[in-house]
């Protein structure tokens, strides 16, 4: 398979993943499990802490060592920072419903709950998507095979993840609307954001080769701040702590599992 093949692959399964996990929505008849729930976002939880450290802080330092020697670790320091501020600007510029604390966050605007909690997954999505464009825009500045091999692990693996959280999406979707076809709607539409945001992370990646490892560590920390703001919260650890806490070791086991053989 060609570097141009596998990139594309690599950018459409993280849509086409959380596309099917939407579709759950027709199979489910009864209320989305509370147990379920807790689960998918935990194993969700443990695929994106897995692939911020072995498929991008632990790159950011490797390839940041020939240009900054002994300070090899500040573009991971300062970028993993600005990562999770970046989402904070986020929260501050888009409206949307923030399910966990049960607030509205950003500007003040008219539309409904349902938009809003559909925009407050679809701003948590943007890391995921830039995390594989910077992978795979690295392995084009590289121009090695096994790069590309490596972005498409951790394609895979957000793909993985992508699965129950596309369904931790439409499933309560269908309770706020009232329609099995506008939960699955909503949930395709989430992840949409992430294969656009993919072509954004791969030309930068791809043509600021030196920013490469503040590119990794901000895509890492972006996706740490919304494990910890959204996703451990709204999975309910409290009521239901074994079925999260073993999705999320999981979850994790098989990124780092995907990072180290496919790596």
């Amino acid at each position: 398979m060609s570097t141009t093949a596998i990139t594309i692959l690599g950018f459409c399964i993280i849509f086409v993943a959380t596309t099917a996990g939407a579709a759950l929505v027709f199979l489910f008849r009864g209320k989305f499990s509370g147990k379920l729930n807790t689960l998918f976002l935990g194993f969700a939880s443990g695929v994106m802490v897995a692939a911020s450290v072995w498929s991008l802080l632990l790159p950011s330092i490797e390839g940041a060592g020939e240009t900054y020697g002994d300070l090899a670790i500040l573009p991971a320091v300062v970028g993993f920072l600005l990562g999770g501020g970046f989402l904070v600007l986020l929260d501050k510029l888009v409206p949307h419903f923030h399910k966990g604390t049960n607030e509205e966050e950003g500007p003040k605007s008219h539309l409904n709950k349902p938009a809003k909690l559909f925009l407050a997954v679809t701003i948590h999505n943007i890391p995921e998507g830039l995390a594989v464009g910077f992978a795979f825009g690295a392995a084009a500045a590289a121009g090695e095979y096994g790069a590309f091999i490596s972005a498409l692990g951790l394609a895979i693996g957000m793909a993985i993840q992508n699965f129950p959280e596309g369904a931790a999406v439409s499933l309560p979707m269908k309770e706020a609307t009232g329609s099995r076809a506008k939960a699955f709607l909503y949930g395709m539409g989430s992840g949409a954001v992430e294969p656009v945001f993919a072509v954004v992370g791969y030309f930068l990646a791809a043509n600021l080769s030196a920013a490469q490892p503040w590119f990794l560590a901000f895509a890492a920390g972006a996706m740490i701040f919304v494990v910890v703001e959204d996703l451990i919260p709204d999975a309910h650890l409290s009521e239901h702590p074994h079925f999260g806490t073993w999705g999320a070791m999981i979850g994790f086991a098989v990124m780092m599992a995907l990072d180290v053989v496919l790596g």
